[in-house]
């Protein structure tokens, strides 16, 4: 197990790391996925990656329909409805609601913890922690949680889509636009001095498509002379930046104050305001848009010039891999799955289904053996260890509120909450090293941990005991499937262990825990209850169920 990203659970700071060589070695190729019919322990890890949480009907249907018969059933599942329309349902469009987050975080909640295209939540949470915006910077509209919803919304829709469309609605987004700032931007103008915002156009380069070095297509930097490269410079910058210029919220046929007096303008893609845009050149990455070209031409041209970069496979690639899978992919498992992003085998660049498939289905990922070396696998990020709980306990809203709230509050709640990084660099950095760390001396990363620290760690387990015992929210379990074995303490670790962990605690951890729970009292409905919550408890504090092998 990787125990040194637990062992090193209470260390905050940061860096970085990376390699690389002059001619870096074509990548291999992963052997044949096994057509063997998972076994249930083999099956919960792999929803470990591919879904919000096992269960023990998930875990069945994975034995049933196999790996790939379980995707191609999850791709296939409609879309569970969208967090507009739930805020809508709520009666939130009432003017009174404009200059709050009313509502917003329920939404997001029911579909983290239930909503049953679970594959399609997982994913679309990775990609808002990849492409970040945070409720708290959608200002200058009003309606912070209309654009919030729609922004998830957004990427939900494209999760199993194409990449270049998924780019092209986020940099039309009227919620990117508020969180980076380009919402607005004007041309230069040579009498005040001002310029065009650049904030969208650096962070679309460094932190969503390209990075700062350039990369093989096995993610690791390209050296020259045994020197990295840099991918782009100012220029690249304030040249790119001029593609940003007029674009503002879409306001046609709405007039006056009741333009903005429901949230409907916020939904729409931005728009063109003509006296604004930049119509000269537009030079950056060694592409030239000519003048006089329209600004969604342009824009077109400009987001075709960056999805081609050689970087945009290997460093998304890398990125979803990390999310879903492990913290330190080798980099022929890199350069697998940026092979598929090029071309899924029909000649499609950045078919996000294809990709989603590939890196779940690679070897690296499916292989025990692979599973149990100690640079596999991934601290799992508070929400996912909130949300296995409650999807392994089929926990539902009686009320249908779900009101678990913002719980980014490090010392009662899990350090981040949905759609509330605290900065466009997301809860955690991709490539965060804790110092003066095992991780760092043995040349791993560990994202997660830059989020974990004394206060995130004991806040943690509060919010989970609370949660266990059904105190967060109405947030309710269903623990009829342990209550019926709760006497016999040894089968019900063993059932926590298989569900959350999927056999992952060590056989000394599962004793102990064990042992502790048999001196309970037993025998009675309220014993069995305190046992079955404190066997809860103490699985989903331990190592290994927070590190995801």
């Amino acid at each position: 197990m990787l125990v040194t990203l637990a062992a090193s659970v209470a260390a905050c700071g940061g860096g970085g790391g990376g390699g690389g060589s002059d001619a870096a070695p074509a990548p291999s190729p992963a052997p044949a996925p096994s057509t063997a019919a998972p076994n249930a322990a083999e099956a919960s890890r792999f929803l470990a990656q591919a879904s919000m949480g096992a269960s023990r009907a998930q875990i069945a249907n994975v034995q049933a329909l196999g790996y790939a018969g379980w995707l191609d059933a999850q791709f296939a599942m409609p879309a569970s409805g969208t967090r507009w329309d739930l805020l809508v349902a709520q009666g939130l469009t009432d003017i009174s609601n404009k200059n709050s987050e009313a509502g917003f975080d329920a939404v997001a909640w029911s579909k983290v913890l239930g909503a049953p295209d679970t594959l399609r939540q997982r994913v679309t949470l990775a990609l808002s922690e990849i492409f970040v915006t945070a409720i708290d910077g959608l200002v200058g509209g009003g309606w912070r949680q209309f654009a919030a919803a729609a922004y998830l919304d957004l990427l939900e829709a494209n999760a199993f889509g194409s990449h270049r469309t998924l780019l092209q609605q986020i940099s039309q987004s009227p919620a990117m636009g508020q969180y980076l700032t380009f919402r607005a931007s004007s041309k230069a103008n040579a009498t005040s001095g001002a310029l065009p915002d650049e904030n969208y156009a650096r962070e679309l380069m460094q932190l969503f498509t390209i990075g700062l070095l350039k990369l093989n297509l096995d993610g690791t930097p390209t050296l020259t002379n045994g020197k990295t490269t840099e991918t782009y410079g100012l220029d690249d910058i304030t040249g790119l930046a001029r593609v940003f210029t007029g674009w503002d919220f879409d306001l046609a046929g709405l007039t006056g104050a009741a333009a903005t007096a429901t949230p409907d303008f916020i939904r729409r893609p931005m728009a063109q305001v003509a006296s604004r845009y930049e119509t000269g050149a537009k030079s950056f990455l060694g592409t030239t848009i000519p003048a006089g070209t329209t600004a969604i031409a342009g824009l077109g041209l400009a987001l075709d010039a960056i999805t081609t970069h050689g970087n945009v496979a290997p460093f998304f690639s890398r990125q979803l891999i990390q999310r879903l899978v492990t913290s330190n992919p080798s980099p022929a498992y890199v350069a697998r799955v940026a092979g598929v992003f090029n071309n899924d085998g029909s000649g499609a660049r950045g078919n996000l289904r294809a990709v989603v498939r590939a890196l779940l289905l690679d070897d690296e990922a499916r292989n025990a053996s692979t599973a149990a070396g100690v640079a596999f696998g991934k601290l799992r990020e508070p929400m996912l260890r909130f949300a296995a709980w409650a999807r392994a306990f089929s926990a539902t809203s009686p009320t249908g509120a779900w009101n678990v709230g913002n719980t980014s509050d490090a010392g009662r709640g899990l350090a981040q909450s949905p759609l509330r990084s605290p900065t466009v660099f997301n809860f955690f950095r991709p490539g965060y090293v804790p110092p003066n760390s095992p991780l760092g001396n043995a040349a791993l990363v560990g994202p997660e941990l830059q989020i974990a620290n004394e206060s995130s760690v004991v806040g943690y387990i509060n919010f989970m005991q609370r949660a266990v015992a059904g105190a967060v929210g109405d947030i309710t379990p269903d623990y009829a499937s342990l209550l019926a074995i709760a006497d016999t303490a040894s089968a019900l670790i063993d059932e926590i262990n298989l569900v959350l962990a999927a056999n992952q605690l060590a056989t000394a951890t599962t004793a102990a825990l064990a042992t502790a729970v048999q001196s309970m009292p037993s025998g009675t409905d309220t014993a069995r209850r305190n046992r079955v919550n404190a066997a809860l408890v103490l699985v989903l504090a331990a190592p290994g169920f927070i590190v995801q092998k």
